[in-house]
């Protein structure tokens, strides 16, 4: 199966660099509704059978004109919601608070998935919700599936699933609003991404074109 992991388009409150994760969440700025406009020229060349969405409302209008463009429902799943902020819910992501949320992340992406977050979830409970999405998309036979998601949540899936991805990587590589990241595999066989952001991924043991060994610190 083929998979497109697509962070939705720009809220207020990235402009304003807050964890906001709650459920509904904020809507779209006016540069985000033109981000969510362009998304389905800029995945023309997919061929995407099923769309989803989390619960937050960002990537609902996110996926909305691409669904329109396509003529496709969108369905609407909890566990590809963004990683919850806990007790950090609403701090500034670049305070001594706020950088606690990534170190958090980063670390179940080491693999310490037990650990939780500050009044929130565990790396293992954040995972399992996103696998049981992708697991549905698997089951359904579909060729390509698009998940309109998050940053956090991608960032984490991708390292800790994509063969050639791991920590480091994540840690080196933020994903912009409508960012996407394309992944081919498999729940089963696992999976390799193929592009970060439109930039192609070497295979895991390769070199990528910085010079590191894709996968090298995977866990």
């Amino acid at each position: 199966m083929r998979l497109l992991l697509v962070r939705h388009a720009q809220t207020p409150s990235n402009v304003r660099s807050l964890l906001d994760t709650g459920i509904p969440g904020p809507g779209l700025t006016e540069l985000g509704e033109r981000q969510a406009a362009a998304l389905p020229k800029a995945l023309a060349g997919e061929d995407i059978d099923l769309l989803y969405a989390s619960t937050l409302v960002r990537t609902q209008l996110t996926a909305a004109p691409l669904a329109a463009a396509r003529g496709l429902d969108v369905l609407v799943r909890d566990g590809i919601r963004e990683l919850s902020a806990g007790d950090l819910e609403m701090e500034p992501g670049d305070s001594e608070r706020g950088q606690a949320y990534m170190r958090t992340v980063l670390a179940w992406a080491a693999g310490d998935t037990e650990l939780r977050m500050p009044g929130g979830e565990t790396g293992a409970e954040a995972l399992a919700r996103y696998d049981a999405v992708v697991a549905e998309a698997a089951a359904s036979g579909a060729g390509t599936v698009a998940l309109v998601s998050h940053g956090a949540a991608i960032r984490l899936w991708a390292a800790c699933r994509a063969h050639n991805l791991d920590a480091a990587f994540i840690a080196e590589h933020r994903l912009e609003n409508t960012g996407v990241v394309t992944l081919e595999g498999s729940p089963a066989d696992g999976w390799q991404a193929l592009t970060w952001a439109g930039t192609p991924l070497a295979p895991a043991g390769e070199p990528d074109p910085t010079g590191r060994m894709a996968g090298q610190a995977r866990r």
